[in-house]
């Protein structure tokens, strides 16, 4: 009698290393680096073992890359994109700049996204000449010091075998190239959907250069991560009727002063409604002396599906 091996793929329990991380910020600022193709026209590679479609945090940074390669000395202000299609993670993201004002105090950029001719992401950005003006901003709440929280791997390890492969599948890349450190475990880990805020310390690994642009860049990736999370702390991962099919549907951030990468960031995030299928978050991002240095906002898509009318993807 022949054993019939089973189809069910295992997956080993990740063993991340300060070593890996750094590699991983090593491979992030590499693919910000973005091959001209032509006047305007530049060719982006993906991260590798990603499932099923591109981080959208990835689209994002290199589009605003794309549209910072055609400027002089500026920083950017403000974005404001849309996720259109799921990018496949096998083939290169060709970005269009169209220049659509050079003023004498902003620049504005449009940048599309596409692979095998469709769009995959559109978005608008616009640069300022630095100037004075009057200041005020809201006070950074209350955190705990980053040293005092959890790695994700260090949260991940125990929670591993309890993890079903839906999940393992998601995070088998295993090293970050963003030191991400949530306050309150994530949803997507079994934290409780307890609402109210979100606060995630962030930087990255090791040193960045400074190139300010470049760090707006690593931070436009790295707003990306946890929005969605910050939606479904008010429902429990699979919501009330059944799993739920979440993607990114627009991002938007605005840059309040010059940040640095690489020294901690205060993340704190809320989501004031969701209804529609969607969920809405914003979030505040300030150093750790407290200024308030960048806003993020994203629409979500959270629709409710049967297992057996479509693939669940959740998260």
């Amino acid at each position: 009698m022949t054993s019939k091996s089973s189809d069910k793929k295992t997956y080993e329990r990740p063993n991340i290393t300060p070593e890996m991380s750094l590699a991983a910020q090593a491979a992030l600022i590499d693919r910000l680096e973005l091959e001209e193709l032509d006047q305007d026209l530049y060719r982006g590679y993906n991260e590798p073992n990603r499932t099923g479609r591109i981080f959208g945090g990835q689209v994002a940074a290199q589009s605003l890359m794309a549209a910072g390669r055609t400027v002089d000395d500026l920083l950017a202000h403000s974005l404001h994109g849309y996720f259109l299609r799921a990018g496949d993670p096998d083939i290169p993201v060709i970005y269009t700049v169209d220049r659509i004002r050079d003023g004498r105090s902003f620049v504005t950029r449009r940048v599309v996204a596409t692979q095998r001719g469709k769009a995959i992401f559109n978005m608008a950005c616009s640069f300022h000449k630095f100037e004075e003006g009057l200041s005020h901003q809201m006070d950074m709440p209350d955190a705990p010091p980053p040293e005092s929280i959890p790695q994700w791997a260090e949260r991940m390890i125990p929670l591993w075998e309890k993890m079903p492969d839906r999940i393992k599948k998601v995070w088998r890349p295993g090293a970050r190239p963003i030191d991400m450190r949530e306050i309150d475990v994530p949803v997507y880990m079994g934290g409780e959907a307890t609402g109210g805020n979100n606060k995630i310390w962030l930087k990255t690994p090791g040193p960045v250069i400074d190139d300010p642009f470049l760090h707006q860049c690593i931070l436009a990736y790295a707003t990306d991560f946890s929005l969605i999370d910050t939606m479904l702390r008010q429902h429990k991962e699979r919501g009330p009727f059944g799993s739920l099919m979440t993607a990114s549907l627009d991002h938007a951030i605005w840059f309040h002063a010059p940040l640095r990468i690489d020294d901690w960031l205060l993340y704190v995030q809320d989501s004031p409604v969701t209804g529609g299928a969607r969920g809405f978050a914003r979030g505040s991002i300030y150093t750790r002396d407290g200024q308030l240095v960048a806003s993020a906002v994203q629409e979500g898509l959270m629709r409710i599906v049967k297992p057996t009318e479509a693939e669940d993807r959740s998260i």
